[in-house]
């Protein structure tokens, strides 16, 4: 295993039966590497397996067959402790819907996966400030996720998927909820946010314009990364 790949999916089959005879192949041994600090986007149309990929990629599904190593360790058949520990430890997720926890402000969103992880209060703090101040809206810090603009929740989300350090970033259309200039907007923060880190990130997007920004286009066709 080469120390450079962070994410390396190799022949990743996956079915779902809806009845017999009547299985939908979904992925047909999908597999990509991606190298440590590499943004790779993956575009296909909806329904065409990029959300599996994704969830298999980050441990919150597993594939029927094939092979699925994030940091140089196989996880594709362990434990659900171990893959909970890995997910935990090594992946964030950014959706398109930003998911935040309504109650609480942007700061103690981003606070609260850090004390999950053991990490104390003080620390957890100074991480989330950091985050929030560099994609500039340390200001609405305090404010809870009702009172900030979508862009804003967006953001919100990018550093709550940072909080923890994963070295493998993973986003299902993290601006398909925007509008054309807020998502134009907000990509350049994460992009700027992911070069900042150092991250290896998997992006789903039907936005070729937005595609076009990273390292290197996937394309899915009949279930096969191209």
């Amino acid at each position: 295993m080469n120390d450079d790949v962070v994410l390396a999916l190799d022949g990743i089959e996956k079915g779902y039966n809806l009845g017999k005879p009547n299985e939908v192949r979904v992925l047909r041994g999908a597999s990509v590497a991606v190298k440590r600090g590499e943004v790779v986007a993956l575009v296909a149309p909806s329904g065409a397996g990029k959300s599996t990929l994704l969830h298999i990629a980050g441990l919150l599904d597993t594939p029927d067959a094939g092979s699925v190593r994030i940091a140089g360790a196989e996880l594709s058949r362990a434990s659900d402790r171990v893959r909970t520990a890995a997910r935990r430890e090594k992946v964030g997720f950014i959706y398109q819907f930003h998911h935040l926890l309504p109650e609480f402000t942007a700061a103690e969103n981003i606070i609260l996966p850090q004390l999950a992880h053991g990490i104390a209060r003080d620390v957890a703090e100074t991480r989330a400030n950091d985050l929030l101040d560099r994609v500039g809206i340390l200001p609405r810090a305090s404010h809870r996720p009702g009172a900030l603009s979508g862009g804003e929740q967006q953001r919100v989300a990018f550093c709550r998927a940072l909080a923890n350090a994963p070295a493998l970033l993973l986003a299902d259309e993290p601006t398909g909820n925007l509008d054309p200039a807020t998502s134009d907007k907000v990509f350049g923060t994460l992009m700027e946010l992911v070069r900042s880190t150092g991250l290896s990130a998997l992006i789903a997007t039907h936005n070729l314009e937005l595609a076009a920004r990273m390292d290197r286009v996937l394309r899915m066709d009949g279930g096969v990364l191209i």
